[in-house]
């Protein structure tokens, strides 16, 4: 019988090298679902994300779907919308993961990319976590770099997610990106070889 695909759980907090880790898997043909995409295409005019935003914060939706800069001074202006935004976009998200894994069940592993995946319990879904790190200089260096993002904005992101710290302890691997780019390359050719070479002999 089959083995199912293994579920790689892969989150960091921002600024960690998620996006590009999660490359890296690409590059070794590894399907990734990444949230962050996901939850474009939802925001896209006519998704059933931007119907669900359009709800709570009319003015942030317009002809092409959610504007982000809007949303994000809506949320500033009010503690409690992202919470609320969360709510509707979850379940919405975990519909999409769910159809992703179905479309790639001949693959032997699947790589799940979220940014908040300890916050939404979806490890308990996951065979796997592996958690992306750097140390908390680099990673303020790389977030306070991104257009638009200022230090408040920052601070307010980190107090929503879990600290690095504890995912690490939370985790089944940890990479650390840190140290380049060859680095972090080898460490993901490392896990890859360890997973299949597990999953052979189970």
């Amino acid at each position: 019988m089959k083995k199912s695909p293994y579920k790689l759980g892969l989150t960091g907090s921002i600024g960690m090298g998620k996006s590009t880790t999660a490359a890296m898997f690409v590059e070794q043909g590894v399907p990734v679902w990444d949230a962050d995409s996901a939850v474009a295409t939802l925001y896209l005019a006519g998704g059933a994300g931007a119907k669900a935003i359009a709800k709570l914060v009319p003015d942030a939706v317009d002809e092409t779907g959610v504007n982000r800069p809007k949303l994000r001074a809506a949320i500033q202006a009010d503690n409690a919308l992202l919470g609320q935004i969360e709510a509707v976009i979850h379940p919405l998200m975990f519909a999409d993961r769910q159809a992703f894994f179905a479309k790639h069940q001949n693959d032997d592993i699947i790589l799940f990319d979220l940014p908040l995946l300890f916050e939404t319990g979806a490890e308990n879904w996951m065979d796997g976590v592996l958690v992306v790190s750097a140390s908390p200089e680099i990673q303020r260096e790389r977030v306070l770099a991104r257009p638009g993002m200022t230090p408040e904005f920052y601070e307010n992101i980190l107090s929503r997610q879990v600290p690095d710290a504890e995912k690490r302890a939370k985790a089944d691997w940890v990479i650390d990106t840190s140290h380049g780019l060859d680095a972090a390359r080898q460490q993901v050719l490392a896990l890859l070889s360890e997973l299949r070479e597990s999953r052979r002999h189970a």
